[in-house]
């Protein structure tokens, strides 16, 4: 089995690092010098500092080198993009993809600006008869490059993809789980990175445990009542990319979308957070387009709602508080 992971950012790299621990993988990046001192000095100092690459990871600026590559006999093509890059990487990788290649996997979480899609719904489009899935659950890149315990969910694609994944992923200290439900799959890994800036707000202005214990289930009530309304199943949103990456996404300091909350709190405007973070915040961007979604599907979704307001400036974080603390009582549920 080979792999080419498309996107050297910290999770691409990171997933890779996984794989060549038990098959040849190739890394391929945009940049030729990053690939350059990647290969020199065997780790990603830019994106996953500190982490020694395995030598059965070749790293490469070259396309179609990495597309030939996957024609040796049964592969994957993994696309570790953000949302906004993923129609244009797609569109450019299947007109090199081999035959060979038993479909794609993402990585991305989020919903397209503009168009408020999926990954998968854009894939659909462009894959015509070829397989592809989502790749999700709770994954701190560093965590995973180090080689700690972590299990993931494959969702989408054919019986012949779903078993090149586990083949390729499920090894060492990381578990790959199977769905069908590869909306409810993408919509819990877009949300609760929203979730996760708004658990950084309450965090950053000291509202205790709690508060983020009550922030993360009503968060969680929320997915669930988006998903349902959009034909997900309501037993994903209970497992590992809906609780799981959501827990995980809101308290840990590894978090990206916590730490634009975190900051948010202390009062930082979102442009000097953005600048300061080095690498893409989802939830930033899908704070706005999920929105949408929830007023298209009639869906009340009121912790998403002050998200937004913060992130767009109409609203400080302590006032987006108290306006969730004086909301109407209701009885519990979805």
């Amino acid at each position: 089995m080979r792999v080419a992971v498309f996107g050297a950012g910290a999770w691409g790299t990171a997933l890779a690092q996984h794989v060549a621990r038990r098959y040849p993988v190739m890394l391929w990046m945009r940049d030729s010098a990053l690939a350059q001192a990647i290969g020199a000095q065997r780790s990603n100092e830019r994106y996953l500092p500190g982490v020694r690459l395995h030598d059965a990871l070749t790293p490469t600026a070259d396309f179609e080198a990495a597309c030939d590559w996957l024609s040796a006999g049964p592969s994957i093509a993994v696309l570790a993009s953000p949302v906004s890059a993923f129609s244009g990487l797609l569109d450019r990788l299947l007109a090199h993809l081999p035959q060979a290649c038993v479909g794609v996997v993402w990585l991305c979480k989020g919903i397209e600006a503009g168009s408020q899609r999926l990954p998968h719904q854009i894939a659909r489009e462009r894959l015509g008869g070829r397989a592809g899935a989502a790749l999700a659950g709770p994954s701190f890149a560093q965590e995973v490059a180090a080689g700690l315990p972590v299990a993931l969910t494959v969702a989408g694609g054919s019986a012949a993809l779903e078993r090149g994944v586990l083949e390729a992923f499920h090894h060492g200290a990381a578990r790959i789980y199977t769905s069908g439900d590869v909306l409810g799959v993408e919509l819990g890994g877009a949300l609760k990175n929203v979730m996760a800036i708004a658990a950084g707000i309450a965090d950053g202005l000291e509202l205790g445990m709690n508060a983020r214990a009550a922030l993360i289930t009503r968060g969680l009530a929320e997915i669930s009542r988006l998903g349902l309304g959009l034909g997900a199943r309501a037993e994903t949103f209970m497992g590992l990319t809906g609780l799981g990456d959501l827990v995980l996404t809101c308290t840990g300091a590894l978090s990206r979308n916590r730490r634009v909350g975190l900051a948010l709190a202390r009062g930082d405007s979102l442009a000097s957070i953005l600048a300061g973070l080095g690498h893409v915040a989802e939830g930033v961007g899908t704070a706005p387009v999920a929105r949408l979604l929830a007023a298209q599907a009639g869906v009340q979704m009121p912790i998403l709602e002050a998200v937004c307001e913060v992130l767009e400036g109409r609203l400080r974080a302590h006032k987006a508080v108290l306006e969730l603390l004086s909301r109407e009582p209701r009885r519990e549920g979805f």
